[in-house]
């Protein structure tokens, strides 16, 4: 066999052996050559969901110690398909939510059963999530990544294993439904009354709009951001003050 066939085939193997079961290669234009994009599949991440998350978005974490290696080899499939330069934005959003949310719960688990999610130690500063070359911690993905990509609405997307935390959805979060998916989730968050108690003359609201008001005041006030998303009018000078966190972990009863 001459040395440019066995090139050749050395090239080919490598190419697409290298590529997980779990991803779709695509062919995205034609120019000189064939050029390609990875297509994501985050369905691992959804059997788990729909096994161990209810619509309330309350975790069996104990159920869900059974499923661990599919959790670990869901966080191996992102670790190795992470985010190109030339992603869509939605496409981003999707990979670093998913990965968050995933990432949260793995950590619950290696330290089940607890309490709080705040009984470990540093468990938003400590770097241990692989993501290709890099190790990034759940504090980096959300201020270094999601927060910097100017959508306000991860903050309810994103979950911290607690029970004051916008629940975690048991729908992953794609590409192709990543705007329906960020309206809902802040819709569900801003009208439950277990997070946020609001009337015309009065806003009894979630730490978050407090701990991240500069991310919903960019173009106007946090009533400005809310009234959207709810049926009554609000007085533009209501009060506002803020509920008390419950950081006991989002366990299904």
């Amino acid at each position: 066999m001459s040395k440019l066939v066995v090139a050749v085939f050395v090239s080919f193997y490598l190419f697409f052996g290298g590529i997980s079961n779990n991803t779709k290669i695509t062919k995205s234009r034609f120019n000189v050559g064939p050029e390609y994009t990875i297509e994501l599949d985050h369905s691992a991440w959804q059997s788990l969901l729909d096994k161990y998350v209810n619509d309330f978005g309350d975790v069996n974490y104990k159920g869900f110690l059974t499923s661990l290696p599919n959790l670990d080899q869901y966080l191996r499939y992102l670790s190795e398909n992470s985010p190109e330069r030339d992603w869509s934005k939605n496409k981003k959003l999707a990979y670093y939510i998913n990965l968050y949310n995933a990432a949260t719960v793995k950590l619950v688990l290696n330290n089940y059963p607890t309490q709080s999610i705040k009984d470990l130690k540093n468990p938003w500063g400590k770097s241990w999530i692989q993501t290709g070359d890099g190790v990034l911690s759940l504090g980096d993905i959300e201020h270094k990544i999601l927060r910097k990509m100017k959508e306000p609405r991860i903050h309810f997307a994103i979950n911290c294993a607690s029970f004051s935390c916008p629940k975690l959805s048991n729908q992953a979060f794609t590409e192709d439904h990543m705007e329906k998916q960020l309206a809902e989730a802040t819709k569900s968050f801003i009208q439950d009354p277990s997070k946020n108690i609001i009337t015309k003359q009065r806003l009894r609201l979630s730490s978050i709009f407090k701990w991240y008001k500069k991310d919903f005041t960019e173009n106007g006030s946090v009533i400005d951001y809310i009234q959207p998303y709810i049926s009554i009018k609000l007085d533009n000078k209501a009060d506002i003050d803020y509920l008390k966190y419950d950081w006991q972990l989002n366990e299904a009863k």
